[in-house]
């Protein structure tokens, strides 16, 4: 009688470590089937030459970006600047983009679902249509004018990405040997917007005014006098002039870094850090299944010194484009922003659509009542930065020049939004080593702006 209890005990065990078994390989199965059916090396859905085999990716207009021929071989637009200007967000064939459509959709375009897995009853392969315009494209890669960067505006309402371009990038029919030049084609793979983050100078003091307005109850009566160096912690903390007596309004359009290095040290480190992990920096975003990295700063633990640097963007501030940008729809639309999204629709051969963009919404990422105060403020500095640049655009902007040693010019960073129920769009522009904020990016934003709002 005991060894047939035992053997029951035992085939008990053994059933539930089946159930168990089967149960995690059912969750894995509905989580990444789709990954896996798309792996490129299914040769049911890439051809010889590794290209994915079937789907087509277009803009919202309903304009061919790629498709799949009667040969099975895939072709782009047929504009080479387009083709250049939307590479990674379309792709490149061989896949080594993995934020392209062709890679990070590949099972939308494929058909893929749970029932029938890669093999579609209802035609072959499905039609991707992206929340990009690639007009819009095509004006940020020619304002851009070869220079290393990226350029991003979205709806803060809807979270629609209207533009989203990286460069360097390439002909996708004419792709060319990285290795040949190195420096040339640094980073090409890379989307720019998504998945990388670069020193972001003042760009990052709309955070640090964020946390005054909140912190400091007398900030709107002070006020500073800026020599254009001012020790801080012993050592010095420089400006590009010397600003005067200046309110914080003043000092955040003049981009004065003497009074926000001397804020980041009365706020001090951790509250430094709350804010700007509040507003979103340094977490993460899914936009349409594509994580972005998130920004990384270092307050603990600095020196009074760093610590103001840090709090102008400087020191070991490293910011994500796409995240910047968030937290400039979140400041527009009082606190809280749309979650970046790519895909638009996506229909069978058939045309029934297999998907339904939903509007997804971050957490508070600043007080209504600061977004408000800090979005004045903004639309101050645009007073400085060439507010009529953008015409009739109601414009609220923070410039960047971010220095980043090695004997390189500093990085240009233009970021803000626009404050009209019409036009509610948050932008961002970075242009690699491009020398100053508001004359360079500046420029590049006014070219892509112009044309969303006003039309083409």
């Amino acid at each position: 009688m005991k060894k047939i209890e035992k053997r029951a005990v035992l085939c008990i065990v053994l059933a539930a470590a089946l159930l168990l078994g089967l149960g995690i390989y059912l969750y894995r199965f509905v989580r990444h089937g789709a990954s896996w059916a798309s792996f490129p090396s299914n040769r049911h859905l890439y051809n010889s030459q590794g290209q994915l085999a079937s789907g087509t990716v277009t803009d919202r207009d309903g304009d061919i970006l790629t498709q799949v021929n009667e040969d099975g071989r895939r072709t782009y637009y047929d504009s080479s600047t387009v083709r250049r200007a939307t590479l990674h967000v379309v792709g490149d064939p061989s896949g080594n983009i993995g934020t392209g459509a062709l890679s990070a959709f590949a099972d939308k375009l494929s058909g893929y679902n749970l029932f029938t897995g890669a093999y579609s009853p209802l035609g072959s392969g499905n039609t991707l249509s992206l929340t990009i315009d690639a007009h819009y494209n095509y004006v940020a890669y020619n304002a851009l004018d070869g220079r290393k960067g990226t350029v991003g505006v979205y709806n803060y309402k809807t979270g629609e990405i209207l533009c989203m371009m990286s460069n360097p990038s390439f002909d996708p029919l004419d792709p060319p040997d990285v290795s040949s030049d190195s420096e040339r084609w640094e980073g090409v793979y890379l989307n720019r917007f998504l998945s990388s983050t670069f020193t972001p100078g003042s760009v990052v003091k709309t955070v640090t005014m964020a946390a005054a307005i909140e912190k400091i109850p007398d900030l709107y009566a002070r006020t500073w006098d800026c020599t254009g160096s001012t020790e801080v912690g012993g050592q010095p903390i420089t400006c590009i002039d010397a600003h005067g007596t200046i309110d914080v309004e003043e000092a955040l359009a003049k981009s004065c870094n003497a009074v926000f290095a001397l804020l980041a040290n009365e706020l001090g480190a951790q509250t430094m850090q709350e804010y700007f992990d509040k507003a979103g920096l340094t977490s993460t975003y899914s936009v349409s299944g594509i994580s972005t990295v998130p920004s990384k700063f270092v307050f603990s633990g600095t020196s009074a010194n760093q610590l103001g640097w840090a709090g102008v963007g400087q020191y070991n501030d490293a910011v994500n484009p796409c995240s910047l940008m968030v937290f400039m729809g979140a400041v527009a639309n009082g606190g809280q922003a749309a979650v970046p999204q790519l895909v638009m629709d996506v229909k069978t051969g058939f045309g029934m659509s297999t998907h339904w963009y939903r509007e997804k919404k971050t957490g508070v990422l600043i007080e209504p009542m600061t977004a408000s105060r800090l979005a004045d403020a903004m639309a101050y500095t645009a007073e400085y930065t060439g507010k009529s640049r953008f015409g009739n655009i109601d414009i609220c902007v923070k410039s960047g020049t971010a220095e980043v040693g090695g004997g390189k010019k500093p990085n240009a960073w233009f970021t803000g939004f626009i404050r009209d129920p019409e036009h509610p769009y948050a932008f961002v522009v970075l242009v690699e080593n491009g020398g100053g904020g508001s004359s360079v990016a500046g420029a590049v934003a006014a070219q892509v702006l112009d044309p969303i709002v006003n039309g083409y």
